[in-house]
């Protein structure tokens, strides 16, 4: 697969999005799941935070905004003794970048409800896109040395969503169960995919995501180089 840069060449990133920002569609249903994943929506701003700089330039060319870099070190969801420094491209968006997206009364008005709940009702046949904006916003691809297998992990403060994480992927093509949801060190929530699962969940999460450009390429090659750690752990096929 190629990972080449979208804005090689100095074209423009051109992405295939509808005139409605809440309408259902593949581009829409990755945006939503990227802002709900690592994202805050207010009355009059969005913003939502990736570690990848090509993933942001997607998100931008879907909603516009404007976008930030700047390094960040934090602490790891699952162990506050670790910290990671790492990349962070964080997208803005205002009533000025975006009246079609922000023009609106309230955040009622946008994909959540009274509670702040995001509704995924309108994206509900673009299950794989919006789980891939849901897994890059707010999840983790790692391979266990332990037991040679790949993990994959969703986590957040805000347990409602993870929930409803959950039930999109038990309605998704693959069977891929989840384990109970479960408290971080940091006062947030988390669950896993279960470990033989992820090779078919993982491979369908980012099956021909390159004809729309909706993806990653640094989330999808940590998965692709997972997969083969795991497969030459125990000389099986993944």
């Amino acid at each position: 697969m190629s990972d080449a840069d979208p804005t090689a060449n100095g074209d423009a990133l051109e992405i295939a999005v509808p005139s409605d920002p809440l309408a259902g569609h593949a581009a829409t249903a990755y945006f939503w799941g990227h802002v709900a994943g690592s994202g805050d929506v207010t009355d009059d701003r969005i913003e939502v935070v990736t570690n990848d700089e090509e993933s942001a330039q997607v998100l931008a060319a879907i909603a516009g905004g404007n976008l930030e870099h700047e390094t960040t070190t934090r602490e790891y969801a699952h162990d506050t003794s670790i910290t990671r420094t790492e990349d962070e491209y964080t997208l803005s968006i205002g009533e000025d970048d975006a009246g079609g997206l922000l023009g609106r009364t309230s955040t009622l008005s946008l994909p959540v409800d009274g509670r702040g709940n995001y509704r995924f009702g309108a994206f509900s046949e673009y299950d794989r896109e919006l789980l891939r904006g849901l897994l890059e916003g707010c999840g983790t691809i790692c391979f266990k040395s332990s037991s040679g297998t790949v993990g994959i992990s969703f986590v957040h403060d805000d347990r409602e969503l993870l929930e409803a994480t959950q039930e999109l992927i038990a309605d998704c093509p693959i069977d891929a169960p989840t384990g109970d949801l479960s408290a971080t060190s940091s006062g947030g929530y988390w669950f896993g995919v279960d470990d033989d699962a992820v090779p078919a969940f993982g491979t369908w999460l980012y099956e021909n995501c390159e004809e729309t450009g909706l993806f990653a390429p640094s989330r999808r090659r940590k998965l692709e180089r997972s997969l083969e750690q795991a497969s030459a752990y125990d000389g099986d096929e993944t």
